[in-house]
């Protein structure tokens, strides 16, 4: 079978490579064999062939958080899933032709379900939905600013803000984006610049921004903080810049502003896997039924996996990049 390795840590598309390795072998009790039909490359995918993300497994190592299988074999004592069902993985390593894990590790994902968008389905809307509902107590009404508010998170930011009655103000780095985001139902749009506070105070007749979302750090994290009310809280989630996040300490000591950081796994972990499979659940549906929606820009096979993660790193693309390790979808 197929499976990218890391023999070292560097630059994405000259150390990852396509190999040939042993089968993954039948199921033990309490565990799934799935073929992986498709993977994302993610930011922190990138990280991890870096060997910048926080985990650095030892050499060689194989990169994937995130993935959409189809069972193919189950072991004594797992009955939650069966042969042919569709599921996400929680666990790591995904970036492979078959993966075989501890039947607690995967959850079904509804039938039917477009493939592209459930192979999505693992970080990013858990991510913008627990920011929502974890970093404060928002009521419906309440203005959230987000920036990057066109990537992967952002775009789902928006639809999952709008359901609970919250109201957005996204923020990115050209107008032109703006028609985008309003079909998705952002309420306010503004561009990104020195004066950010002003463009936001403006876009929200004067009302409190309750909660800040930032994917980018350093000098941007500074800029958003203006832009949310005494006593609010500025979330981090990502560092695009590759800086630490900068906040002033005049907003934290005389606004009382709360800056915290996202990890989808520590919020997670809060929860009992009961709870973890409805999450999950809820979310599938509203992929299933088109609520939410992430844009693929293309599908890559296994083997093309270099050019695939070039592609993952280049700017101004106009969706995710994915990758289909047993054939095109």
């Amino acid at each position: 079978m197929k499976q990218v390795l890391l023999d070292s840590y560097g630059v994405p598309q000259g150390v990852a490579r396509c190999a040939e390795v042993p089968d993954v072998g039948a199921p033990g009790p309490g565990e799934v064999v799935f073929d992986v039909l498709l993977f994302p490359i993610n930011p922190a995918d990138v990280w991890f062939c870096r060997g910048s993300y926080r985990l650095k497994p030892p050499l060689p190592s194989t990169p994937g958080a995130e993935c959409i299988g189809r069972v193919t074999a189950v072991g004594s004592g797992v009955s939650h899933v069966k042969a042919g069902d569709l599921v996400i993985n929680l666990q790591r390593e995904n970036w492979a032709q078959k993966r075989r894990v501890k039947g607690d590790d995967v959850i079904a994902v509804p039938p039917g379900l477009d493939l592209k968008q459930a192979a999505m389905l693992r970080i990013n809307p858990p991510t913008a939905l627990l920011m929502l509902t974890d970093m404060t107590d928002l009521k419906p009404g309440d203005w959230v600013v987000q920036n990057v508010a066109n990537s992967a998170v952002g775009r789902l930011v928006i639809p999952l803000a709008k359901a609970r009655g919250l109201k957005t103000v996204n923020v990115v780095r050209r107008a032109s984006l703006f028609a985008d985001l309003k079909a998705l139902g952002a309420d306010a749009c503004v561009v990104d610049g020195p004066d950010l506070a002003d463009r936001v105070a403006a876009a929200t007749g004067g009302a409190p921004v309750r909660l800040g979302l930032d994917a980018v750090s350093g000098a941007a994290t500074a800029r958003l903080a203006a832009c949310v009310a005494d006593g609010g809280v500025v979330c981090n989630y990502g560092a695009m810049s590759g800086e630490d996040p900068t906040v002033s300490r005049s907003d934290l000591i005389y606004r009382g502003l709360n800056l915290t950081g996202f990890m989808l796994g520590r919020f997670m972990a809060r929860r009992s896997l009961a709870q973890i499979r409805d999450i999950y659940a809820d979310l599938g549906r509203q992929l299933l039924d088109g609520r939410l929606s992430a844009p693929v820009e293309k599908i890559y096979a296994i083997d093309d996996i270099k050019e695939a993660l070039v592609r993952a790193q280049e700017g101004e693309r106009s969706g995710k990049i994915l990758v289909a390790p047993n054939g095109m979808i």
